[in-house]
């Protein structure tokens, strides 16, 4: 059995609202065990004997299948959350700066979001790490960074999803 943090792209964001008690017991039905959700943004704890892969697609299937909506999962063990987290190349917090974590499932697109770097002003940070895009920036300056306009297009929505650094935290104690 696998320990698995799942987090779901667009979740009590932009429309589409769940009550985080129902997507575990969307999850559970789907097969899941020892599931809890982290937040109300989209982050579930899970066992599976599964894969990687087969639990995303079997998240992605589940939360279609319950809520009717066109749902995106990143999957990935505990160990490569944690490795991920560990690997945050910035000071990890920074008084009025947002530390973020972008996963990333598509190779094009992670190239893609690593060649931002090359077009940030000075108060945006970007860095490639191992299939994610580490990124700081000033609190008021989110959506109108080079990353924060990026990342709102539709292309990037079935293969990425942000995290803040805090949250990380919270899914990994």
């Amino acid at each position: 059995m696998t320990r698995y943090a799942a987090f779901l792209r667009g979740v009590n964001v932009g429309g589409v609202n769940l009550k985080m008690a129902d997507v575990a017991a969307a999850f559970e039905k789907a097969g899941f065990t020892n599931v809890k959700t982290i937040l109300a943004s989209g982050n579930v704890l899970l066992d599976s004997r599964d894969g990687v892969d087969a639990v995303r697609k079997k998240a992605e299937k589940a939360l279609r299948d319950e809520f009717g909506y066109d749902a995106w999962v990143l999957a990935y063990d505990l160990d490569t959350v944690h490795s991920i987290s560990e690997n945050y190349p910035f000071e990890r917090e920074v008084d009025g700066h947002h530390s973020y974590v972008t996963f990333v499932t598509d190779e094009n697109v992670l190239d893609e979001l690593a060649a931002l770097a090359e077009e940030t002003g000075p108060d945006e940070k970007i860095q490639r790490g191992e299939g994610v895009i580490y990124w700081q920036i000033p609190r008021a300056a989110t959506l109108d960074s080079t990353m924060g306009k990026t990342m709102g297009k539709k292309r990037y929505k079935s293969s990425t999803t942000t995290r803040n650094l805090r949250t990380l935290d919270k899914v990994l104690r």
